[in-house]
């Protein structure tokens, strides 16, 4: 046993953790010199030799060895390459929903909508204010609570040592406090006949821009996503910096008949076209957008003369043709092979002419 200790208090911790290095290196120059030593704490140890990985510059082999004491012994927990300072790294995981763009969606691929998105919030809903009769029945206690209702304001009525006012007497006393209170700088009180004219006229315009709006939906566009829809639609096709802008010549949609504003917030930048023949018809477009198809362009002016193109000849192919037999006219063929005669004797004596 005494041997044993001393064979093992024998072995190097440095060249342990090297010949675990070379065997998971693929080649033996792959594990370069040794470069540090790093005490984790309770026995362990972390020993970093360079790798000499093509592709990973920078990076180090980490051996970690444990060593019992009692045992005089070492043991390799675990061997991996780990970047070092200025390794070369891949760029940071994005997760593919991030990476992911509109146009790599199909019209059957369905993306959701998490809960607790940032780019909606809660729609409107109208709370009813409670008037003097319903919030007075609303403290009326139930028939399980009634005895302990009337004990808690007889105890009351007791300790104020008097008796419990009658409703007549509540009332006057309530009005009387309401008069002795004054009216604060800030207050929003206001009995006379036109406070409460403006407060119905604002009422009403609250529910008119409901209704407009449809602000009465579960949830509607937050800020952030009116913002984030504006910077897409004005750096988009339909905004300012599209080719089709720079072609028309000044003519923008803010002053196009097809145009058709949105309403609410996003209104005052932004609009849908309403021209068929535009290439923008039925998108979101810009006030200072333009698609060449304003509806002050007049069409150009058709030219009442025909003109005549050239003929175009094909002389790159051959049509092949088929003809039916050759009728036999014997007195044509006659009458051919005496011009063929008449012309071949005229040519020759032509040629003897020529040579005199």
């Amino acid at each position: 046993m005494t041997e044993d200790r001393e064979k093992f208090s024998e072995i190097d911790p440095e060249e342990l953790a090297r010949n675990t290095a070379l065997q998971e290196a693929s080649q033996e120059g792959e594990v370069g010199e040794f470069v540090t030593s790093r005490d984790a704490g309770d026995g362990v140890t972390d020993y970093r030799f360079k790798a000499n990985i093509p592709g990973y510059e920078s990076w180090q082999w980490s051996v970690t060895l444990y060593h019992d004491v009692e045992a005089h012994r070492w043991t390799v927990d675990e061997s991996s390459l780990i970047p070092a300072e200025g390794a070369l790294l891949p760029p940071k995981w994005v997760p593919w929903k991030e990476r992911l763009l509109p146009e790599d969606l199909s019209v059957t691929d369905v993306m959701g909508t998490e809960d607790g998105d940032s780019r909606l919030e809660d729609g409107f809903r109208r709370v009813e204010h409670l008037d003097s009769e319903h919030a007075d029945s609303k403290h009326v206690p139930d028939e399980d609570g009634a005895g302990e209702q009337h004990e808690k304001t007889d105890a009351q009525s007791e300790a104020g040592g008097g008796e419990r006012p009658t409703p007549a007497e509540a009332d006057a006393e309530h009005a009387e406090n309401e008069e002795e209170q004054p009216v604060t700088e800030g207050s929003t009180r206001d009995d006379s006949p036109s406070g409460v004219t403006q407060q119905a006229d604002s009422e009403e315009d609250l529910r008119d821009a409901v209704e407009e709006l449809h602000l009465a939906r579960r949830t509607v566009l937050s800020p952030l996503g009116r913002s984030e829809a504006a910077k897409r639609w004005y750096a988009g096709q339909g905004g300012p910096k599209s080719l089709s802008t720079k072609t028309a010549e000044g003519h923008t949609c803010d002053e196009c008949g097809f145009y058709i504003p949105l309403s609410g917030e996003l209104g005052t930048m932004f609009g849908v076209c309403a021209n068929r023949w535009s290439p923008d018809d039925g998108r979101v477009v810009s006030l200072d957008h333009g698609c060449g198809e304003h509806s002050d362009i007049t069409p150009p002016e058709m030219n009442r003369l025909w003109v005549q193109s050239e003929r175009a000849f094909d002389d790159l192919h051959i049509d092949i043709v088929k003809q039916g037999p050759r009728d036999e006219r014997p007195e044509i063929e006659m009458i051919e092979r005496l011009q063929s005669e008449d012309g071949s004797d005229q040519h020759g004596s032509d040629q003897d002419e020529s040579e005199e």
